[in-house]
């Protein structure tokens, strides 16, 4: 093989399943997709569970392990093994942060805030569970949850099962000297879980229901969530927010002298509202009141720009990721995706670091996402990512180019089966754009995934005839790895996953794969 450019393009939650029912992959009509699978080399690699560092094979998949997977070309412990593993160990609640947490609310409030589900791609519930019993053992004497509905990695209409356990489990707990309860809440896909700068009025919602105390009340999360139902059929991720209130107030505004803690593990919807907590010169909207707390994180989820200052978890120390590789060996970096998923062809792709390894040999570049309800533009930005894209890569001036184009997963979440077929096919419609550009250099295209998502569009009916419901979550399923304009044989083993993508890519590059990295998929 002779030294060519080499483009990776990321199909975001497009995953295999031979299932017809609501598979908007295999149902799409994805003409080119179709034909490099069938002419091309190709196997399926595995993007959840062990295979991306989550505590089980139970787990699935999300866009923020794939692409420290593909770009690492390593395993490591990831997200919820990692805090798994500090609170069995008991590391957590030796830190100096949880620690000064306690002291600093012994004379006021401790609020822990997140995502009230099991789903294990941002949060888990029994991590909140842990948190809870250490602060009463520790002296904290009143505790409030700001719940944030999931819907979403978790089926979408499930959020009473967990407001019920998480009462259940603090009602075990309450006596004369300890009070925890609900104080707010909302979806999350409705307030205070924005991502990548997208909508920030999203964040700015939260911060007037969870800290202000600002929104309509009701007595309890389970009235608020029925209510919301009744007027207007909505999902929880989207119910719009809610602020417990007892006797005409709030039972839970963030005061001068409280603590607050993020309990989510997942980095990227975790920033900005950590950010409206921890920054001085914060400016992207009137904070009103922003309160004298001491905020931490339950990981540090930017280390390179310190968001948030305090946290409870190290997240893993990424070494050897393949853009630092082929920096080392001169080689020009292009990195490309919408808002959506531009941190992840960046951020989580060179291991969770946002500066570049070296400013002359990386261009990454950010094509602004619409804030508008995701099934309204299944296309979302594919199109001009595709134009910059192929410019891009026909200017002779990169040897690796990268992109995500997010439609499958993004529109996938939506639960909407019809736009998340035409986001699969708008994949497909410029999978021929850049297909016909990498010829035009004598280039090498490899198409692959993150993981499962738009393969599986509806929940298992559990029983015969039941009505559908539509499923927002990642899957379990494996995702392609397809190689056009090379003539390689690649290996078929059933262990084979995403941290394997970067020896490959290495080898088509002709540069030695990094000796602490997995094997390359290409058979020598």
């Amino acid at each position: 093989m002779s030294k060519r450019p080499v483009v990776l393009v990321v199909m975001d939650g497009i995953g295999i399943s031979d299932n017809t029912l609501g598979n908007a992959v295999k149902n799409a009509y994805k003409p080119t997709l179709d034909e490099l699978w069938e002419t091309c080399p190709h196997t399926q690699l595995r993007a959840h569970g062990l295979a991306v560092g989550l505590p089980t094979d139970g787990d699935m998949g999300n866009s923020e392990v794939g692409h420290n997977a593909l770009g690492c070309g390593q395993i490591y412990s990831q997200g919820a093994k990692l805090v798994n593993e500090s609170i069995e160990s008991g590391d957590m609640f030796e830190t100096e942060t949880w620690h000064a947490l306690v002291d600093n609310c012994k004379n006021g409030v401790m609020h822990f805030l997140g995502l009230l589900s099991d789903g294990n791609v941002h949060s888990h519930i029994d991590h909140l569970k842990a948190l809870l019993k250490e602060a009463k053992k520790d002296g904290v004497k009143e505790v409030r949850i700001h719940a944030l509905l999931d819907g979403r990695d978790v089926p979408e209409t499930s959020a009473l099962l967990y407001v019920e356990d998480i009462e259940h489990y603090m009602a075990e707990l309450n006596d004369d000297t300890f009070h925890a309860c609900i104080a707010s809440g909302g979806g999350r896909m409705n307030i205070t879980m924005d991502r990548y700068e997208a909508n920030w009025p999203m964040v700015e919602k939260g911060w007037h229901t969870h800290v202000l105390g600002e929104g309509r009340t009701f007595a309890s999360a389970a009235e608020a969530i029925e209510t919301y139902r009744k007027e207007s059929g909505v999902v929880d991720q989207d119910l719009p927010p809610f602020v417990i209130a007892k006797d005409g107030k709030p039972v839970g505004t963030i005061n001068d002298g409280d603590s607050v803690i993020l309990f989510n593990f997942r980095g990227d919807r975790a920033q900005e509202i950590s950010l409206a907590f921890d920054r001085d010169d914060f400016d992207k909207f009137d904070r009103v009141r922003r309160p004298k707390v001491m905020y931490a994180g339950m990981l540090q989820y930017d280390a390179d720009l310190n968001i948030p200052n305090n946290f409870l978890t190290y997240p893993p120390k990424i070494k050897y990721t393949l853009s630092e590789q082929l920096v080392k060996h001169h080689i020009r970096q292009y990195a490309i995706s919408e808002t959506q998923k531009y941190g992840h062809v960046t951020y989580f792709w060179n291991g969770n670091r946002s500066e570049k390894f070296d400013e002359k040999l990386e261009d990454f570049v950010e094509i602004k996402s619409d804030v508008v309800p995701f099934e309204q533009r299944p296309w979302m930005k594919a199109a001009e990512i595709t134009d910059i894209l192929t410019a891009a890569i026909e200017s002779g001036n990169y040897d690796f180019l990268r992109t995500n184009f997010p439609n499958g997963d993004m529109v996938g979440h939506t639960g909407d089966y019809e736009a998340t077929k035409i986001g699969v096919e708008a994949v497909d419609l410029v999978l021929k754009r850049i297909k016909k550009s990498v010829d035009a250099v004598n280039g090498i295209m490899l198409v692959t995934a993150d993981h499962g998502n738009a393969d599986e569009m509806y929940e298992k009916p559990k029983k015969e005839g039941a009505p559908l419901k539509a499923k927002t979550s990642h899957t379990l399923n494996k995702v392609p790895f397809i190689v056009y304009g090379a003539d390689v044989e690649l290996k078929d083993d059933e262990n084979l996953g995403l941290s394997n993508v970067a020896a490959t890519v290495a080898d088509l590059l002709e540069i030695e794969p990094d000796e602490h990295w997995n094997e390359s998929i290409i058979k020598k």
